[in-house]
């Protein structure tokens, strides 16, 4: 007997077009300093939206689930230079249970809306460094 599994996708929430649009100016940024995309899913709409943009090291983590879509100066050893756009999504221990399924429920369309393929997921924020980081990419090199 052959049987068949379909596998889908379920799509909590959309992403909202202007933080498309964002999105992608953003893969494309001429600036070479570390900076991030932070968004948040906005509860009443289910719609992803920006929480907000900043450089690296302004802004604590939060205590609640939240997409990063982070471009990260990487210097290879061989003194090449690279800018990999990279795809964090937290789920602290201590996110409602509700708030943690809206949000890994709506990664993938996310993912897949900002075309990323370097797509991380974080449980501790304290884990969130520059060395784990370092660690993740070397799986792209």
């Amino acid at each position: 007997m052959n049987k068949s599994f379909f596998f889908f996708s379920l799509v909590v929430c959309e992403v909202d077009p202007s933080l498309q649009e964002k999105l992608k100016k953003f893969r494309f940024r001429k600036e070479t300093n570390n900076a991030a995309i932070l968004m948040k899913i906005d509860m009443e709409k289910q719609l992803v939206i920006l929480e907000e943009e900043y450089e690296v090291g302004s802004r604590d983590p939060s205590v609640c689930c939240t997409y990063i879509v982070y471009s990260y100066k990487l210097t290879h050893g061989d003194g090449r230079v690279s800018y990999p756009l990279c795809f964090i999504f937290s789920s602290p221990v201590g996110c409602k249970p509700e708030q943690q399924m809206m949000y890994a429920g709506s990664k993938n369309r996310l993912v897949q809306s900002a075309e990323l393929t370097k797509v991380f997921e974080i449980r501790n924020a304290d884990d969130l460094s520059e060395e784990w980081l370092k660690e993740k990419l070397s799986f792209f090199r």
